[in-house]
């Protein structure tokens, strides 16, 4: 599609959802069950309000069905079901006026309460069923149809697919998801990692959690695995979105969330920033100096600090100058208040526990271990 955006000063391309392609491929297929015709291309309008114009590829016809595919582009994002083609295959029924879309090869089940489809569905989520139930009836009112069809939407090879994203921690199992909420794909959107956050604490909320474990990346997995002797699986990945995380965790009813991470991205917290992409600021020398300096350090010695470029070469010059344990405490202080002071997480209680690979735990919020020892007894 020609359609760009500009972000972080680069020109990007646009693409479109797996929803998008069911929706097309179902209204192409239907097109040419009701009408007879053939056709080489769909339109369809996008609830982000852009209209696409795709290629139909694979038509298969029948004496009471039409099968045909849709080559999913996802631009310039990274988005591993690029190129992958998903299929519509659409059949009359003797329902008059229905329309029942199902899931096939490559599409993912539900098994799981929580998520956007109750379990035992395909996990086409909300917004495409939608797209795909109105393609069906613009068609079919189009035709002067009066009859039913039901639509299975599949996408061969799916199923390997689905092993390189969150699928399977879901527990959607067998396939990818059929998702979008507007149709089109914002490349390298931050809405597609939000949106799985939300996805995995409505799961966890449904599954009767009342305190979430959270972690950025795979530093925080491997460490609550090596030092805390939790399963990193019960853990939620946040990376930068640790505001989102937060405000989504007390919005789906959790009481306690906790945050575990590496000091170079959690020292962020105590200047108040919530999500701690480099993009968005890098004050970590900023925030440890004048907390060094707040805590007795020399003028020299902060600004060594102000020259490093690592939070551990930071740790170590505060450790040969015996200030390391009083700087961490006065950061966990901080990071405490800008926590515990954001208004979206509401009565929940709230904290953090900060970790480097060199001095293991360096300090924990007022509430850490209290939020720890419900997590341990709900795991």
């Amino acid at each position: 599609m020609d359609s760009f955006i500009i972000k972080d000063g680069k020109k990007l391309r646009r693409g479109y959802t797996t929803g998008s392609c069911a929706a097309a491929a179902a209204k192409a297929a239907a097109i040419m069950l009701l009408g007879g015709e053939a056709l080489d291309s769909v339109w369809l309008m996008t609830p982000r309000g852009i209209g696409l114009t795709l290629e139909v590829k694979e038509t298969e016809r029948g004496d009471d069905f039409v099968s045909c595919g849709i080559v999913k582009d996802a631009g310039d994002d990274p988005d591993v079901t690029n190129g992958l083609t998903v299929y519509a295959r659409v059949e009359k029924t003797g329902v008059p006026r229905g329309v029942t879309i199902d899931g096939g090869e490559g599409v993912g089940r539900v098994t799981k309460p929580g998520l956007d489809q109750p379990v035992g569905n395909a996990a086409i989520n909300s917004t495409p069923r939608r797209m795909i139930g109105e393609a069906l009836f613009e068609v079919m009112e189009d035709y002067g149809y009066a009859g039913g069809l039901s639509v299975v939407i599949s996408a061969p090879g799916g199923a390997e697919i689905a092993k390189k994203t969150f699928n399977p921690r879901l527990g959607i199992v067998g396939g990818i998801s059929i998702l979008g909420t507007t149709g089109i794909v914002e490349p390298m959107s931050d809405e597609a990692v939000v949106e799985t956050i939300r996805a995995e604490l409505s799961m966890r909320a449904a599954a009767g959690k009342k305190a979430v474990l959270f972690v950025p990346g795979n530093y925080g997995a491997d460490f609550i695995q090596n030092e805390l002797g939790l399963d990193p699986l019960i853990a939620v990945t946040v990376s930068n979105f640790i505001g989102d995380a937060f405000s989504l965790a007390a919005e789906s009813g959790f009481r306690d969330a906790l945050l575990v991470g590496h000091i170079g991205k959690l020292v962020k917290l105590a200047g108040g920033m919530f999500n701690t992409h480099s993009r968005w600021g890098d004050c970590r020398a900023e925030i440890f100096a004048a907390h060094a300096g707040m805590c007795g350090a020399s003028a020299g010695t902060v600004g060594r600090i102000m020259d490093s470029a690592m939070t551990d070469d930071m740790l170590a010059i505060l450790e040969e100058e015996g200030l390391r344990q009083v700087v961490t405490e006065s950061l966990m202080k901080r990071m405490d208040f800008h926590l515990t002071h954001q208004k979206t997480v509401g009565t929940m209680r709230v904290g953090a526990v900060a970790f480097s690979n060199v001095y293991g735990v360096l300090g924990k919020t007022e509430a850490a271990d209290e939020i720890l020892g419900q997590i341990r007894k709900e795991s």
